[in-house]
């Protein structure tokens, strides 16, 4: 196998096999990446007089074809080859000859792994971003079309007080807001750029790392080279979290539904071409989709864990444990994103049935509501709370179905624009337009 650090001892194939793990399956997901912080290295070494202008601009134009021929044709390494590092390094020496060899001058293979990483996850999470807020709308949408239909409150599983599906769906909805809030605080670790940290020690060149950290559209760097390499692992982690509070939402919302399409609640339904049968019961319609993101869900928020367990008492400096988190994240944030665009095409089709409360079974949910009129006819509320509760146990509640909640976030008053503020706010805040303006320079000036 070919690598960048081998001098003249083979390595035992086991251990070769062992140690380069899954790289061969996740690496090819980081080839444009490579690329792009390749680009910006060679840009620097010209500026600091460790490349020519010539050997520069051959570099360049390779590295720049390389990146146009993964967008359309995909990246795939080498037989024997170990890693997309080593690829890029040996396609560029088979073209250029020993120009290809002066392109890892000032880097390790550990920064960059590390900007690799940096830069595909805020390609992800700019992606997550996108269709998160798409699903938000759809909620949006969802509950100002039903504000007026109402629907039962449970606390303890047991009925509550007078709901509606405005309130539940906008309820999702607030959530995912401050699932973004946690999005942005991730995303602002991982848009820091760790180039030039070398092995984890510096380097000797006199290296430009905020030359390189504008031209990758970071916003900032990690300044302390020692910690640049503490943040793998960290990084990775810290996503996972953010991850997780998406992943809870996502999956309580969809256990909702479960409960929701159930025959004794009935409160939504689906089309038959949404929900799957039975080899045997013909009257089946079970809810698959909703209880594979209820499981995956709950697979993601054991996602920090898994990381926290792979990197505890990991000391200073590069180690090779971080390798597997790959595994682990990658699949991940394809999981997370899975879920969101299969809600996204439920809730696209799901029908609210009318009228629910008009059941008399659901009678006692208005029992607070007696309570409160009598309250504002001058009773002191725990003796109105007591007269309802005798009514109850007698048998002769009698109730009103009008309700008047006016306050913000209640039934009557949803907020909706002010949600939906709040999530813009968190979307505007990504300065994904500033990344896109730096690297599309990187690749056409």
């Amino acid at each position: 196998m070919n690598k960048l650090w081998q001098k003249h001892i083979p390595v035992d194939e086991a251990v070769e096999r062992f140690t380069t793990a899954s790289d061969r399956q996740f690496d090819p997901l980081l080839a444009p990446f490579d690329i792009l912080g390749s680009l910006a290295h060679i840009r620097m070494l010209a500026a600091v007089g460790l490349l020519s202008e010539s050997e520069e601009q051959m570099l360049r134009q390779e590295l720049r074809q390389m990146y146009a021929d993964i967008e359309q044709n995909g990246f795939k390494l080498d037989e024997g080859v170990e890693d997309v590092h080593s690829q890029v390094e040996f396609m560029l020496t088979r073209r250029l000859g020993d120009v290809g060899k002066k392109i890892h001058s000032g880097r390790s293979r550990n920064d960059q792994v590390l900007v690799d990483l940096k830069l595909f996850l805020r390609a992800e999470i700019e992606k997550l971003v996108h269709e998160l807020h798409a699903f938000f709308r759809k909620l949006i949408d969802l509950s100002e079309q039903h504000r007026d239909d109402l629907m039962p409150g449970y606390t303890h599983l047991q009925l509550a007080m007078p709901s509606s599906f405005g309130l539940w769906f906008s309820a999702y909805a607030e959530s995912l807001v401050d699932d973004m809030r946690v999005l942005r605080a991730a995303f602002d670790v991982v848009n820091k750029n760790p180039l030039g940290s070398a092995a984890g020690y510096g380097s000797s060149f006199p290296l430009n790392r905020r030359m390189t950290t504008a031209l990758l559209g970071f916003d900032d760097l990690h300044y302390n080279v020692v910690y640049a390499q503490m943040s793998r692992g960290k990084t990775e982690k810290i996503v996972a979290q953010a991850l997780s509070c998406i992943a809870s939402t996502l999956g309580r919302l969809a256990m909702d539904v479960c409960l929701y399409m159930n025959p004794h609640f009935n409160f939504v339904h689906l089309p038959d071409a949404f929900t799957t049968g039975s080899s045997i019961m013909p009257h089946k319609k079970n809810p698959d989709v909703f209880e594979l993101v209820r499981a995956r869900c709950n697979q993601l928020q054991a996602l920090p864990y898994e990381i926290t367990l792979m990197t505890t008492n990991l000391p200073s400096g590069y180690h090779r444990d971080v390798q597997l988190i790959k595994e682990h994240l990658f699949p991940a944030l394809q999981s997370l994103r899975d879920c969101v665009q299969m809600l996204d095409l439920m809730f696209a089709h799901i029908e609210v049935r009318k009228n629910i409360l008009d059941d008399p079974r659901y009678r006692y949910l208005f029992s607070v509501e007696e309570v409160n009129r009598r309250v504002l006819q001058g009773i002191p509320f725990r003796d109105a709370y007591r007269q309802v509760a005798e009514e109850i146990e007698a048998g002769t509640f009698q109730y009103s179905g009008q309700l008047h909640h006016t306050h913000e976030g209640s039934i009557g008053n949803l907020c909706l624009d002010e949600i939906q503020r709040m999530m813009q706010e968190q979307i505007q805040s990504f300065p994904f337009h500033k990344i896109h303006q730096a690297l599309d320079r990187l690749l056409t000036d």
